[in-house]
């Protein structure tokens, strides 16, 4: 059985639930969506911490964007990935 650890339980409400089952299904089978998932969680995290404060230096705004699109570029691929197991 594998286990897909969600440290932010605001990210299971913003994906389906669908989505997260053909996941759990798929992680253990295809190592660009495990990567891309743990990277996921991992920017979810960064921006959590970012956003918890209350004012962002020049650099940390700039980090933070930075961490929005790489994540939303994740997720894109993320979608993508399970996009091909459903119409396969």
């Amino acid at each position: 059985m594998v286990y897909i650890e969600v440290t932010n339980f605001n990210e299971v409400n913003r994906m389906e639930e669908n989505d997260l089952q053909l996941i759990r299904k798929l992680i253990a089978k295809n190592r660009e969506l495990k990567e891309l998932w743990d990277e996921h969680l991992d920017y979810e995290q960064k921006l959590d911490q970012l956003n918890r404060r209350r004012y962002l230096s020049t650099e940390e705004e700039i980090k933070r964007k930075e961490l929005q699109k790489l994540k939303l570029k994740g997720k894109d691929r993320i979608a993508e990935i399970l996009r091909g197991h459903r119409e396969a």
